[in-house]
């Protein structure tokens, strides 16, 4: 018994364009989750602290990233559930 071996298939591997991966719908919530947690980093390093006082002279200081984290998260949280979720498969 022997076997014909064949020669390359000859296909080609789909390769998308520049302008095509643009197009690409979970591309910008991406971007845009980056670009918030970024801006988080950048408060992080360059940005001033809270500073309350009290009647007492007690001083408290919060780094003002801190504050801007919890909203980055909830940004994210929302950016994520409606960028990235509710799509169908393509058929």
């Amino acid at each position: 018994m022997s076997t014909i071996s064949h020669g390359p298939s000859g296909a080609i591997p789909e390769t998308r364009s520049w302008p095509l991966r643009v197009l690409v719908p979970e591309m910008w919530p991406s971007l845009a989750i980056v670009v918030i947690w970024v801006a988080v980093l950048f408060d992080a390093v360059l940005g001033p602290d809270l500073v309350t006082e009290s009647a007492g002279g007690d001083t408290v200081i919060v780094p003002s990233a801190v504050v801007l984290g919890l909203f980055a998260l909830f940004a994210t949280w929302t950016l994520a559930k409606y960028g990235f979720g509710g799509r169908k498969a393509p058929e």
